[in-house]
């Protein structure tokens, strides 16, 4: 089977391509580089890389057409809170109308499924715990926004077309190959980063507030169930197990053997203050359990900084 991946060349994308040249599936990546990185297309050697953007409707259809592409996993996008606060108009431009671009390809071109990835920040600050899918969004920013219209365009297209969709509200992503510096870079390679270094990291915040992490390679598991399974909708990719930024930096330091103190600055605007994943629908229709528990990614996580 041949796939394409959007933004294969960043950090989730790329762990998914490897999962799927593992299982000797045909993998071609489609990035502008924005965000990507090289060396993540340098680990998945065996995939074509194609340079451009989802907005680029040609180079979207001609891969469809030369590849005889069967589903499609989408990535692309400007996943940044702080960034659609300071330009929305861009991070609508792709992670909408990027979105709708890559539906009316696969809709041309005979694509069977598309996977996409969304985000937790639809929940926004909701004080309901766990986070269920069927709870009314709450977007606190742009982003979060642009991401609920990106799940209604994949339900709608499903609904109208002979194209099934899958949208995969990730929680708090983490592990190998995340930037520290990206647009997407979460808590732990922050942390992790300057901890290993023996510097103090900044908790925007008391440190109270709690995430939902999960390993990178339980996400990449959970896009291949998606695209494997007959069901469409939306479906919570998480724990269900809640951690505060506290507790997480003294898990990092343990992993690290080393002790810093902590940088306290104010809240930033747009952030949440508790998160907690229901991955029952998950379990239940695709499968989903996750296999890495916190502990054990947090150690994977940090070799890999230290390797680098």
């Amino acid at each position: 089977m041949a796939y394409l991946v959007t933004g294969g060349a960043g950090f989730i994308g790329s762990h998914i391509t490897e999962e799927l040249l593992k299982r000797g599936d045909e993998v071609i990546i489609l990035d502008n580089m924005y965000s990507g990185r090289f060396e993540n297309l340098a680990a998945n050697p065996k995939a074509v890389f194609v340079e451009g953007s989802i907005m680029d409707t040609k180079i979207l259809e001609s891969i469809c057409t030369e590849y005889d592409v069967e589903g499609i996993f989408h990535l692309a996008a400007v996943a940044s809170v702080q960034k659609s606060i300071e330009n929305p108009s861009l991070v609508h431009e792709v992670n909408v109308t990027g979105t709708l671009s890559v539906l009316e390809a696969a809709r041309k071109h005979g694509v069977h499924k598309v996977v996409l990835s969304a985000s937790a920040a639809a929940y926004g600050d909701n004080p309901v715990f766990p986070k269920r899918e069927d709870m009314l969004p709450e977007p606190l920013s742009p982003y979060a926004v642009s991401k609920i219209a990106a799940e209604m365009y994949c339900k709608t297209y499903a609904e109208l077309y002979d194209l099934q969709t899958v949208s995969l509200r990730y929680f708090n992503v983490f592990g190998p190959r995340q930037d520290p510096n990206g647009e997407y870079a979460a808590v732990i390679p922050k942390f992790t980063e300057k901890i290993c270094a023996g510097e103090s990291p900044t908790v925007f915040g008391d440190g109270n507030q709690t995430r939902d992490f999960v390993f990178v390679k339980d996400v990449a598991r959970a896009n291949l169930l998606a695209m494997d399974s007959a069901v469409c909708g939306l479906f919570n990719i998480g724990t269900g197990v809640q951690t505060s930024l506290n507790d997480l930096a003294k898990m990092i330091m343990d992993a690290a053997g080393v002790s810093v103190k902590m940088k306290y600055e104010a809240a930033r605007e747009g952030d949440v203050r508790y998160s907690v994943a229901d991955i029952s629908k998950a379990e239940r229709e695709l499968g989903y359990k996750p296999e890495w528990d916190l502990g054990e990614g947090v150690k994977e996580t940090v070799e890999y900084f230290r390797s680098l």
